[in-house]
Order: C-alpha cells, then structure tokens, then sequence
C-alpha cells in the first residue's frame, strides 16, 4: 500500500485576490518602451509608474489614497529629456526616488509628503557620468544614499548620493548589463551581461570573484541573491523555453535546480521576500503570477501555486513588507498594469482563523533606517539591515523626510569666472564671501547665483555659472535679435494694411475684370444712362498670374490668383 505525503508549510495555501476596479488605478498611460523593466516601484507612502510622455521622459507619483481615475493632466516627474527606463524608492526614505533615462542622466527626487499638485522638473541631484542610455538604478540594502547604476556603455557606477560623486566605476562587462542585485548586506554583487554569463563581484572594486554560463539562450537573463546566500536566475534555454535555476556562489556553473517552464517569449522578473523566502515570477506579458518557497530540502524550489488574470501584464511593482497589512495575513502586495492602463492591486492573502498578529508569518523585516553611512561602506565596513517588527502595524522611525546634498568642493569650484571685470558684492545676494588663509577665493552659493572675490580684492558677481559680462553681452544679443524681430512684424504688419485698404477701395468701385489688361465698372442695376469712366491698372508679365476680380451679385468683389503689390494696384 502506498500513500502521499503532503510537504508541511504554512504557505501552501497562499491565494491572491484583486481589489475592486474602484479601489485600483485607472486611466494610465504606462510607457511602451521595449526595455526589460518592471515600470512600476512601490513604497509604503507611493506609487510610481513610468508613463509614456511627450518631450521627454516622465513618471507619475500616486500616494495609496488617491484610487480611482487618474486625470489625463495630473502632475508629473518629468525633468528628463529621453524616457525613463528604470525607477527605484530609496529603501531608507520613503520620500526619494531615483531614475535612469535614454539622456544618460540619473536624477534624485524628493518627493513632497501628499504626492506632488504641479509637474516636478528639478531633482535633488543630477547623477552625470555613463556615456549611454541608463537602464537600471539599484539601491544598496544597509548603506545610506549609496546607489547603483548600469547602462548601455556596459558601466556599473556606485554613487554616493549625499556629496554627488561616484564612489566605484566598474568595467569588467563585455556587453549590455541586464540585471543586478546585491547580496543581504551588501558586501557582494550578482550580475548577469548579454553574453550570457553570471558574475559574483566584489561592489568596492570590481573584482569578478566567479563567473560561469548562466542559461544558454540568447534572451535576457536576470539573477537575485536570496537571504541566506545562494542565487536564483531565470532565462532561456537554446529552444527558447524559459527556465529558472538555484545555484551556490562557489559553484556558479553547477546549478543546484534547473528547470524548464514553458515557452512564452517575456522576460521573468523574480520578485523576493526575504522573510518568508517565497519567489514570485512575473512575465512581461503574462496573464499569471506563479510563486515558489524555497527550502533546504529537495527539492529545493517548491511550486506552490499562481494567480491568474483574464488580460497580460505590462508592467509590475511589489509592496515592501511594510506595507503590507497584517491584520489579514497579507504576506505581499502587487501592482499590476495592463495594457488599457489600469493598475490592478492584488492582494497575497495566508488564511487564518485568528485575528491575533501572527508571528511565524512576520518575522521581523526591513525597517526605513539604514546600517552605516556611504563612506563607512566604501572604506571596508559592512552591516546587515536594520531590522523591526511589524506587531502592532508598521511605524516609520525616520528621523528626517529629507535629501541633503552636499556637494564636495572641487578644483572647478575654486576657479575665477571667465572674463569680466571686478564688480562689487550686492548686498541682495544673501550670503557672504571671503577668502581662505591661503589666499584662494571662497565661492558662497545662495541657490540663484554666487560671488567671488577677485585677486585684487574686489569682489565679482556670477549668476549660474556666468559673469555679469557676459551676462550683459547675452541680453544685448537678444535685445538686438528681438529688434530685428519686431522690425520684420511691423513690416508685414504694415503691407497686409495696404492691402486689406486696396481691396476695400476695389469692393466701393464695384469693379469687375473686363480683359487682361484693364477693368470697367460692374453692370448697372439701376436706371443711370451712361456708365462710369473705366479704371486701368498696369498689366502683368504673366497672364496666368495677373490679378481677376469678379463682381459679385450684392456689388461685393471677389479676388483670384493675385500677385500684385500693394503699390502695383
């Protein structure tokens, strides 16, 4: 006699359920671009979409209240000049997002508690150094305003976001980055290249410390570290067939689970939560959420089930634990959006009978305060996150909402202004400017301009980066351009005057065309015996171009092909 054993978890029974349509998103235009994103980021306090925009790049910021129908006009991130490929919250503020674009630039927002009521176009700080599109912006777990970035100049820059400058420049790939992740605390980096290889580095240097095939397909792969060490990849075999694997970082190239899916074509995203160590893989594309344990025991990565939808998904974004409500055994949160625009919220739900908080389903998660600083981390120091409990609902233990940059001085900062002679400090500058003990020049910046003393003494005023010489120099140039300008309008202005005059004067005569070379007055439809003497103007060159008029019936003229001037008639 035989029997089955069922596998013991308290996940088996994890079912997803979707919010009622008012209770979602709608009317939202989501970016088409064919870049392998998930389009969509998500925090406690916000929601971020990128969005499909004229004149640039954009995303929109939707605070977790405002469901219904987005207006067509609401406020936009739009500060970008090519679209947006890829968008990341800050994992240690809730109110800052960073962005990649197609123009090379990443920028910092800060985000307003409320969402945003007018289009935001000015950043935090402008992140300027990869040479090609920027494709993935990636925050690190335990360091605070440490970000990563990968472009299409096959380029990883690890930037400290307080100061502004870039602290790792990593250049060990051979083609397009696809995907990158770090490991629990941040020492290690997993990342997988268009030529078809998975590599383990070392963030601080760019040392590759292994490297193997990842899958064998041409399609693109993307890689995640677990918690607990070991890496979880999913792509494409040589069929096209997707597939996903488990592997060890000592042993890259002998993957400890690999299995073949199915065949659709859409790149799978694996979305991870480390507290209950379930994968959830989600296709561009799809029109299912498939979700996996993964356990010690074989073998290893468990199907549990998946949650199926009637329409594909475009773009996908998932709740951070401390989002989630615990009051009904919410193990996770997903914002997917579709085609039509709609962002469909869809809730992860464990079924239990207790209303009482559920610890084995909440360990403690990942709080809003980071480890250590970036220069810790760039000088050795590593830390796991900041951990807190989620009994009780979540409570953010932020001490401050708010990005301060404070960019380094630099050998740029210190050099005097290109020309112009020295000038004295206005006093409406609000701020001072001196000298250092060695005689150097101190710039003093108030927001809209700066001031520097000369080597004479005297002091010269700069508004954004330019001298007040050539700031005078600018505005005569245009005023001159505008001169010019307002002399072409009034020139035309004053012709079609003369000629709106001459038709006037024609339409009173009652004139109407007699031949080519002359007109006589329109027919008499009164009793007068003799009519008015005819009216010549001079003849044209050209009788195809010559000027006709036709009287009309109520004594009115009416002009064709005309090419006369006004001091020919």
């Amino acid at each position: 006699m035989s029997f089955r054993v069922v596998r013991n978890s308290k996940f088996r029974h994890v079912f997803g359920q979707a919010l009622k349509r008012e209770q979602c998103y709608d009317n939202i235009r989501v970016s088409k671009s064919s870049w392998d994103s998930t389009f969509c980021a998500v925090n406690p306090k916000f929601l971020a979409i990128i969005v499909e925009s004229a004149g640039g790049g954009a995303f929109i910021v939707l605070p977790h209240n405002k469901v219904g129908r987005i207006a067509a006009d609401h406020a936009l991130v739009g500060g970008h000049k090519g679209p947006v490929l890829d968008i990341a919250w800050c994992p240690h503020n809730d109110n800052v997002i960073a962005s990649g674009s197609e123009d090379c630039v990443v920028k910092v927002w800060q985000i307003p508690d409320g969402g945003l009521s007018r289009t935001l176009t000015e950043p935090v700080v402008d992140l300027v150094y990869h040479q090609r599109r920027v494709g993935l912006v990636l925050w690190h777990p335990s360091a605070l305003n440490v970000l990563l970035t990968a472009g299409s100049d096959n380029l990883i820059v690890v930037w400290n976001v307080g100061t502004g400058e870039v602290l790792v420049r990593i250049d060990c790939h051979p083609d397009t980055i696809y995907s990158a992740c770090w490991n629990w605390d941040g020492s290690q980096l997993v990342t997988t290249c268009k030529d078809k290889k998975i590599r383990i580095l070392n963030p601080r240097n760019g040392e590759v410390l292994n490297e193997a095939l990842a899958h064998e397909g041409s399609k693109a792969t993307r890689a995640i570290f677990l918690r607990h060490g070991l890496i979880f990849t999913t792509g494409f075999n040589r069929s096209s067939e997707r597939q996903y694997s488990l592997r060890a970082p000592d042993a890259l190239g002998d993957p400890i689970v690999m299995i073949d899916l199915d065949t659709s074509n859409g790149v799978m995203f694996p979305l991870y939560d480390p507290d209950t160590n379930l994968i959830y893989l989600c296709g561009k594309g799809d029109s299912v959420i498939r979700y996996f344990e993964v356990t010690p025991e074989h073998p290893y990565v468990h199907y549990i089930n998946q949650f199926q939808t009637p329409d594909s998904q475009r773009a996908i974004g998932m709740m951070p634990k401390r989002g989630c409500d615990v009051s009904t055994c919410e193990v996770a949160r997903f914002y997917r959006l579709n085609n039509g625009g709609l962002c469909q919220v869809i809730s992860m739900t464990v079924p239990r009978k207790s209303e009482l908080f559920q610890e084995d389903l909440y360990p403690d998660t990942l709080a809003d305060e980071a480890s250590i600083s970036a220069e810790d981390w760039i000088s050795g120091v590593d830390a796991d996150p900041q951990l807190i409990s989620l009994k009780g609902g979540y409570v953010s233990q932020a001490q401050s909402t708010t990005l301060t940059v404070t960019k380094k001085s630099n050998v740029l900062d210190r050099m005097a202004p290109k020309g112009g002679g020295p000038k004295s400090l206005s006093a409406s500058t609000g701020g001072s400017a001196g000298a250092s003990a060695n005689g150097s020049p101190v710039t003093v910046n108030n927001g809209t301009g700066s001031t520097s003393p000369a080597n004479n003494g005297t002091q010269q005023i700069t508004l954004g980066g330019v001298s007040e010489q050539q700031f005078g120099e600018l505005r005569t140039k245009f005023e001159e351009e505008f001169r010019k300008l307002k002399a072409i309008i009034v020139k035309h202005e004053n012709r079609i005057r003369s000629l709106e005059a001459t038709v006037k004067a024609m339409t009173d005569r009652g004139l109407t065309e007699v031949d080519g070379t002359g007109l006589a007055p329109a027919a008499s439809t009164g009793t007068s015996s003799s009519p008015a003497p005819p009216t010549s103007l001079p003849p044209t060159t050209d009788d195809n171009t010559q000027q006709q008029v036709s009287g009309g019936g109520d004594g009115s003229a009416h002009f064709r092909n005309s090419t006369l001037e006004p001091t020919e008639v």
